[in-house]
């Protein structure tokens, strides 16, 4: 399915105005949804499609491991890039051998790190204004 040009535009302006955390959810938004449509396609057979949804989910990875600031969090950081790593290799396998089933690893692996993200960007909406006395 093709985008509409409105539909283009408006994801442009959400990208362009959302903050750090909004961007993250993003990020894996896309990125469950090419995990998706791969391991689909996989399933159809359809190599070509399967191939490039894969791609972009590498891509999306690749800026989730570059984006992680080690001099913030290290400890942190060392874990996330073994699991990026993990799920890069995992599905370039997936792809390699024709397992969809190695597509749904990634994303059963990474589903809890897109909730939690998910919460702690919403958390901050969610707390009640205080009441001045």
């Amino acid at each position: 399915m093709i985008p509409s040009i409105a539909s283009l535009r408006y994801k442009s302006v959400q990208v362009k105005t959302a903050s750090p955390g909004d961007l993250l959810v993003l990020l894996y938004e896309g990125l469950f949804r090419f995990l998706g449509e791969a391991a689909g396609a996989m399933r159809r057979d359809d190599r070509a499609v399967a191939g490039e949804r894969l791609d972009r989910s590498l891509g999306i990875l690749g800026e989730l491991a570059a984006g992680l600031r080690h001099d913030v969090a290290p400890d942190l950081c060392e874990n996330l890039l073994g699991l990026y790593m993990f799920s890069m290799d995992h599905l370039v396998q997936a792809n390699l051998r024709q397992e969809p089933e190695r597509i749904e690893d990634v994303m059963r692996i990474l589903t809890p790190l897109r909730e939690a993200w998910k919460l702690a960007v919403a958390a901050p909406t969610m707390i009640p204004a205080q009441v001045s006395p």
